[in-house]
């Protein structure tokens, strides 16, 4: 019995994490970038949709550290997952 549940866990975690796919932080919502960036939460989401609001487009996914509470580390977890207006994800440069 343990290893059914063990399993059912297993395929749902696998399940979760293939579901994440690149977000761009341009356009769209908090929920979308804390659903798909590691170590982003609603909270730190919600704070790049706010400086974005007041700061304007991000040019590169550098700048995201310039958000409250998001470091260079988020930043580089998910830099093949952060997409700016092109549509590519930002890659190291």
């Amino acid at each position: 019995m343990n290893k059914f549940i063990l399993g059912i866990v297993s395929i749902l975690f696998a399940l979760t994490a293939w579901a994440a796919e690149p977000v761009n932080v341009n356009s769209a919502s908090a929920q979308e970038i804390a659903e798909n960036l590691k170590g982003v939460g609603l909270s730190k989401a919600n704070a790049i949709v706010a400086y974005r609001e007041e700061n304007g487009s991000f040019d590169h996914a550098d700048e995201l550290i310039n958000v409250k509470g998001i470091g260079l580390r988020t930043v580089d977890q998910n830099r093949g997952m952060i997409l700016l207006e092109g549509g590519e994800a930002s890659g190291a440069d």
